[in-house]
């Protein structure tokens, strides 16, 4: 069994959210169990809650020994305001769990890779258990959390560390205390809704602050706005010009990103398996 604990570090969910992954679990995975802290359903502001309220809840899923794994109850803006906080506070117990979320939790999972606490995952979250596609991405965590890798990114080797990032939260990652050391990593970026001469702006940001790549996959590049003129390149024009223009071997696309083909993508060296 996977005794899942559910926190919000940045922004909340609903009841009804929280009841659509407990329903999911009970009827296809008895074997793992859920328990949702209350501070994944406090709004405040923007924000699932105060910072202390947010960093607190984070340490008790994270520092508690009755859990085996974190999983955050979705993105959108705040991780990064609490993830230093909370990493200097984790305990033993922190050090032995699997964390998964992607987006914004990106700041906490580059973080915890940074400093070796536990196993950071991009996975898809429990907020997405309320619809028919996002079920789907949903149960890829749950089979993964039970051991079955089927739901990986299908470019992972085994041999070539990885890691999976939201491509803004990458960029503002970088020269702070949460970017891990990705010499000889192949990262992998998503984004949405952002304007491609955003996408490109981000590209310039990432390929003269990350060097020695062992190199860069493409994942989705969804809800791009319009914009009053055409940007003239695509989101994979742009990964290519400035991979070339850094020495960044491209090596084409990933299944990862906000969509219901969203794959599960353990940082490093993990086995296909949970690692909690």
């Amino acid at each position: 069994m996977t005794r899942i604990a559910v926190c919000a570090p940045a922004t909340p969910i609903t009841r009804d959210h929280a009841a659509a992954l407990e329903e999911l679990i009970a009827a296809e995975f008895p074997q793992h169990s859920v328990h949702f802290h209350d501070q994944s359903f406090l709004s405040v502001g923007h924000f699932a809650g105060s910072d202390l309220e947010r960093l607190e809840a984070l340490l008790d899923c994270a520092n508690d020994p009755a859990f085996d794994a974190v999983w955050f109850a979705r993105g959108g803006y705040g991780s990064n305001r609490i993830a230093e906080a909370a990493i200097v506070r984790m305990n033993k117990a922190a050090r032995a769990k699997t964390y998964v979320g992607f987006s914004d939790m990106g700041y906490l999972l580059g973080g915890l890779y940074r400093h070796g606490i536990g196993q950071p995952v991009h996975g898809s979250m429990p907020i997405s258990a309320r619809s028919d596609t996002g079920r789907e991405a949903v149960r890829r965590v749950l089979r993964w959390f039970a051991g079955d890798g089927s739901g990986l990114e299908p470019s992972l080797n085994g041999h070539t560390p990885a890691v999976a990032f939201n491509l803004i939260t990458l960029a503002m990652l970088t020269n702070t205390p949460l970017l891990p050391d990705l010499t000889g990593h192949v990262v992998m970026v998503e984004e949405v809704s952002e304007h491609l001469y955003s996408i490109d702006r981000l590209f310039f940001h990432i390929a003269a602050t990350l060097p020695r790549l062992a190199g860069l996959r493409l994942g989705a590049i969804t809800d791009v706005p319009e914009n009053d003129r055409e940007f003239g390149q695509g989101a994979e024009d742009i990964a290519r010009f400035w991979c070339a223009r850094a020495g960044i071997p491209y090596l084409g696309r990933a299944l990862i990103g906000h969509t219901p083909e969203n794959r599960i993508v353990p940082f490093g060296l993990a086995s296909p398996a949970k690692a909690g």
